[in-house]
């Protein structure tokens, strides 16, 4: 693993905890996800962060949505992305990297939309899913979309799958709509890794087939001084899948955050 980057100041965090001064860290859910995916890391980390869940709006860019968390950021604070969130981490890190105590990326990726055939492939899967939320509903759409989503031996356990399912079927086929639409004009990411000036955790579950460990090694290597975790035994849901692995990693992450 790589050591985390040297910020400019001098206190670090784990100081400043003792004193019970708690850092500001922000959560961003993926792709109709809501509070419940980082649910175990609020709660675990509530000692030494004070850890707000920044849900999605409605709206069809990533731009729009990271601007949207900025003008409610405070002035400094720690950021941490799941999936398509990560990549709204991003779109912040573009614009306030100054304001960065440190960022988390988790199961993320940062390239736009292939060229030609690959990117009318993945176009078409998305709005395969979005057709099948209008007809049948999130729930049922949710039920195949979360196939290929945890670690196949925890497609048996009920409890992890029925709370995914509750947490989209929360959302609307209108609001899957929106993101789809923002995934699809995404830009690209890659121009943010050299701004980044702050301690940076790069994550992934070991069996994450939509953004998988070899993208996350090459994040990893393009932000200067940053961290790379691979959790066995886990898909792209990893903060829900292997809670106490990520919980673990996050607070390592904190602590290394000089204030």
């Amino acid at each position: 693993m790589k050591s985390p980057a040297r910020p400019l100041l001098t206190r670090p965090a784990v100081e400043l905890q003792h004193r019970g001064v708690k850092t500001p860290l922000l959560l961003i859910p993926g792709l109709l996800c809501d509070d419940a995916v980082w649910a175990s890391q609020t709660q675990a980390l509530s000692d030494i962060a004070d850890a707000r869940v920044i849900n999605n709006r409605a709206a069809d860019r990533l731009e729009t949505l990271a601007e949207a968390i900025i003008a409610r950021a405070p002035p400094r604070f720690a950021l941490a992305g799941h999936s398509m969130g990560g990549r709204i981490a991003l779109e912040v890190a573009r614009r306030v990297p100054e304001r960065l105590l440190a960022l988390a990326l988790l199961d993320t990726g940062y390239e736009a939309v292939a060229p030609g055939e690959a990117g009318e492939r993945e176009a078409a899967g998305r709005y395969a899913l979005l057709a099948t939320a209008r007809r049948e509903g999130m729930r049922a759409m949710a039920r195949t979309w979360v196939r290929g989503m945890v670690y196949p031996p925890r497609l048996d356990d009920a409890g992890l799958i029925e709370r995914i399912l509750d947490m989209l079927e929360r959302r609307t086929p209108d609001f899957f709509a929106l993101q789809i639409t923002a995934l699809l004009r995404r830009p690209d990411a890659a121009p943010v890794f050299s701004k980044v000036r702050c301690p940076t955790l790069v994550l992934c579950g070991l069996e994450d087939l939509w953004s998988p460990p070899l993208r996350h090694e090459v994040i990893a290597k393009r932000i200067p001084g940053s961290t790379l975790e691979v959790i066995p035994e886990c898909g792209h849901m990893s903060p829900m899948e292997s809670p106490e692995a990520v919980t673990a990693a996050f607070r390592r992450w904190l602590q290394s955050i000089e204030a």
